[in-house]
């Protein structure tokens, strides 16, 4: 079986812009990623209501407001460097690693 890790245009941790769907033009921070399913958490984006049963611990129930994942397709990393939109690349940097750079101002990111 083979266990390859995939490698996408954004990480955790990265400010994304959403260009597509109904939080088109919205802004946000990245959570966590499914790597499997290729989606990302975006920090209050994308939010759903979620109804919770009673439990013992809360014998009321409640309702909460929760984000759901975004397909990386319709996100844009955002340039840490400029604060603008870039699509990103990857090429060897000067230690002969394989490192993101930015396709507008050929920065590294990171």
């Amino acid at each position: 079986m083979n266990k390859r890790r995939n490698k996408f245009h954004v990480k955790r941790g990265d400010t994304v812009l959403v260009i597509s769907g109904d939080e088109k033009g919205k802004r946000g921070v990245i959570l966590s990623i499914d790597a499997k399913k290729e989606r990302a958490i975006v920090e209050g984006l994308n939010l759903v209501t979620k109804h919770l049963k009673p439990t013992a611990s809360n014998p009321n129930g409640s309702i909460i407001k929760k984000e759901a994942p975004i397909h990386l397709s319709n996100l844009m990393l955002i340039d840490p460097a400029t604060g603008e939109p870039t699509k990103t690349g990857r090429r060897l940097n000067e230690k002969g690693k394989l490192q993101r750079y930015s396709k507008k101002t050929q920065k590294f990111i990171d």
